[in-house]
């Protein structure tokens, strides 16, 4: 359909980087602050972050864990008494030196020289260490165990090359900190918190994961494991959509975090940590969105129906919004998806038309007309997000009775949920290629040409030290990563392609975010 005019004046097939910047502005999800790499989450943005903070708090609660919040500011010793994990970290530190400002004379402000602090402040890029530092007052005993927190709260990171939602150098999370008796039951728990976000991703917010381990190359500073999900965009790039850590006892070590064993001993806890941040939003713009703007999950969606009416300023038009009115009241005691369903009477001045791009582009998953005429049939025009145009080039208006309309919008809103799902599954099926088995053949993959080549499963050794830094110097140059070892996946039976050697496990490499 060449004849359809598109809301967005930038295609993702033309220039996908320019697209994604062009949806964020056009369906009002965030604006530049004026503080390099910072944004400002507008109200549509802000509410998709609340739908998936709210759905992912009730599947971390049901797993037993508390929130709690802990300071942005941590001292800049606790980092350093932990080697591996202040080196993971220390350039994307922003630290805190004076507590005060003076007037120079020069009508600028500078640090007051006399109000340098004692010890530098690093403003929280991840609270393993402050956390490790309350775990070892709050536990004593096995009976203490496990000890399951979690927190909500902001980072900062100061990254050099930001992209917003992607990589910005403050960014939303949550991160859950947990302690246990032993590795047996801290491992047990890393998986669980890796299928809590396995099933938020593919069930709240439509978008399918793989999970699996990543290599040593790949693990979080001073962590034993690293597991993750692993999200392909409609560019073929791989994003990782959360991680889930087995610390060991690295951090018990450094923090002191122990506990009296039923048998008396003295013994270090095995503790865990694993997050999610406003990063899974700009998954879901490059999972769902298309060439008029963002598809939004009806699942995480802030308004998943939405009532324009046509006002023309005139008499008349309170019959109207009284029609629109009772469609609204009508909507609204009906449940979708577990909930009651979402819905929006929009009054405000501006042409319906206007308005219904606009929620078009912000992705709003249903979009209800109702016009004079409308309300003379006793109709409504309807518009589903997930399938806007019909084969004429033209919205594809349905126009169901007023009141059968708000019976029909729960299996609406379902359909959609489970298209977005099942459209998403079938682009990253057909982009993951199987049948690569020498390093050459990775190499001409990537580098032929090929827009969007997606990601190759290949099988390897598993390399350490030396031998994995000249693997990931090999991929380096093709501008690949390893992304996981996906779980449960087949038997291997070739040789690793870096190394020659007999394969141990398949792993998926990819051009990543």
């Amino acid at each position: 359909m060449s004849n359809i005019r598109h809301a967005l004046s930038v295609k993702r097939s033309d220039d996908f980087a320019q697209w994604y910047q062009e949806v964020i502005s056009a369906a009002d999800l965030a604006e530049e602050s004026g503080v390099r790499g910072c944004m400002v989450i507008k109200p549509w943005g802000y509410g998709i972050w609340e739908r998936i903070q709210r759905l992912l708090d009730d599947r971390i609660k049901e797993t037993g864990h508390d929130n709690c919040y802990f300071p942005i500011f941590i001292p800049l010793s606790n980092f350093e008494r932990e080697a591996e994990h202040v080196d993971g970290f220390a350039k994307e530190m922003a630290v805190v030196t004076h507590h005060r400002l003076v007037a120079n004379g020069k009508g600028e402000l500078v640090p007051d020289p006399a109000a340098k602090l004692e010890e530098p402040l690093v403003v929280r890029p991840t609270s393993e260490t402050i956390i490790g530092d309350a775990m070892a007052r709050w536990i004593q005993s096995w009976r203490d165990l496990p000890l399951l927190t979690n927190q909500w709260a902001n980072v900062v990171r100061w990254e050099m090359r930001t992209r917003m939602f992607l990589r910005t150098s403050e960014f939303l999370w949550q991160e859950g900190h947990t302690a246990h008796a032993d590795a047996t039951e801290a491992k047990e728990h890393t998986l669980r918190m890796l299928e809590v976000y396995r099933a938020c991703a593919e069930e709240d917010l439509a978008m399918p994961v793989i999970a699996g381990e990543k290599p040593e190359n790949e693990r979080f500073p001073g962590a034993v494991e690293t597991w993750s999900i692993e999200a392909m965009m409609q560019d073929g790039k791989a994003l990782q959509a959360g991680t889930s850590h087995y610390l060991g006892t690295n951090f018990s070590q450094a923090a002191g975090i122990k506990f009296q064993s039923q048998e008396g001993k003295e013994e270090l806890c095995h503790t865990t940590s694993w997050g999610v941040s406003t990063r899974m939003i700009g998954g879901v713009i490059m999972t769902h969105g298309d060439d008029d703007g963002l598809r939004v999950p009806p699942t995480i969606a802030p308004r998943q129906v939405i009532i324009l009416p046509m006002l023309r300023g005139k008499d008349g038009d309170d019959d109207l919004i009284a029609y629109c009115e009772d469609v609204r009241a009508q909507i609204a005691q009906q449940s979708a998806l577990g909930e009651k369903v979402r819905v929006l009477l929009d009054t405000k001045p501006g042409k319906a038309a206007a308005k219904r791009w606009d929620y078009v582009r912000k992705g709003a998953p249903i979009i209800i007309e109702v016009g004079g005429r409308d309300m003379e049939n006793g109709v409504v025009s309807m518009l589903r997000r997930d399938a806007l145009w019909a084969e004429n080039g033209k919205p594809d208006f349905h126009t169901p009775l007023k009141n059968d309309i708000a019976a029909e919008i729960p299996q609406l809103l379902e359909d959609i949920q489970k298209t977005l799902f099942t459209q998403a599954a079938e682009r990253r099926d057909a982009n993951l290629t199987r049948d690569i088995d020498t390093l050459d053949g990775l190499a001409d993959f990537f580098n032929a040409d090929v827009k969007h080549p997606g990601w190759v499963e290949v099988q390897w050794s598993k390399p350490t030290g030396s031998e994995l830094e000249a693997v990931v110097e090999k991929l380096k140059e093709l501008k690949l990563t390893i992304r996981n070892v996906p779980m449960d996946s087949p038997a291997v039976d070739r040789a690793c392609i870096f190394t020659g050697k007999p394969a141990v496990e398949r792993i998926f490499v990819a051009r990543a975010y």
